[in-house]
């Protein structure tokens, strides 16, 4: 019967990084105000992609009215002081990636960051750029998972109990002991 691994040797055998690509789409629009729209649409293991050495682009879908390009070259990190976020994060429903974009010089958004971090995708959301929230791939929620499992214990929260402030002798305006 073969044994089942330690703790101490699961953590040496997690990856603290994962490579991903990033799938961007364009669509045509009837909007008066825009003729496009683009949205991250998914998330990938990046097996190191045949892509444009510039751009790290490459279109894998041509179609009238919808465009896909992939955009390989991220690294997903886990830190163990953002383990609260990414409890909370595959605890959800629908366990997400947060792909953050910056516009290049024609006003197209190319991703730039990659994180599994509400709270990381959230302060780039306040600064700069655009966020969008793409499905979590089963193989990043796995590793994800096993990466929290080893690194965070959820707080029990306990309720707060009241103080009586007149068993502590406290008076003030209008409270008589």
């Amino acid at each position: 019967m073969p044994v089942s691994p330690t703790l101490e040797e699961r953590k040496k055998n997690l990856p603290v990084s994962m490579p991903v690509a990033v799938i961007m789409e364009r669509r045509e629009t009837t909007n008066i105000w825009a003729d496009e729209v683009w949205t991250a649409v998914g998330v990938t293991g990046d097996t190191q992609w045949d892509t444009d050495e510039d751009t790290g682009a490459r279109v894998i879908n041509d179609q009238p009215g919808m465009k896909q390009v992939l955009y390989s070259g991220f690294n997903i990190t886990l830190y163990v002081d953002e383990c609260e976020s990414y409890y909370h994060n595959i605890v959800l429903p629908d366990p997400g990636i947060y792909v953050i974009t910056r516009d290049n010089d024609d006003g197209v958004p190319v991703p730039y960051i990659v994180t599994p971090s509400f709270d990381e995708a959230n302060a780039y959301l306040e600064c700069e750029g655009e966020a969008f929230t793409v499905p979590m791939p089963p193989e990043l929620y796995i590793w994800m998972e096993e990466f929290v499992l080893q690194n965070y214990m959820p707080e029990k929260r306990v309720k707060r109990k009241r103080k009586d402030w007149r068993k502590e002798g406290h008076e003030g305006p209008g409270f008589k002991l």
